[in-house]
């Protein structure tokens, strides 16, 4: 769930004005949060995390709404 003064998370500022539903738009900010522990980044200032938050967003635009499938698709595009 999207929380006051989080806007400042990469996803947060990429999802404002995309049109995402509230469902949709928790599904992908506990992707990224998941993704981000799984990968050890605590720094949300870190480039990587920006990457993490676009891949999650762009499997969001196909119609993926998994938590756990979002964080494997971008965990798997990172990692090739």
């Amino acid at each position: 769930m999207v929380v006051a003064g989080e806007i400042d998370m990469p996803i947060c500022r990429l999802l404002q004005g995309a049109g995402f539903g509230p469902e949709a738009v928790n599904a992908m900010t506990t992707a990224f949060e998941d993704a981000l522990r799984e990968l050890k980044l605590t720094d949300r200032a870190d480039p990587l995390t920006e990457i993490v938050a676009r891949k999650i967003i762009e499997a969001g635009e196909l119609g993926e709404r998994d938590p756990e499938r979002l964080r494997e698709i971008a965990l798997r595009s990172i990692r090739k």
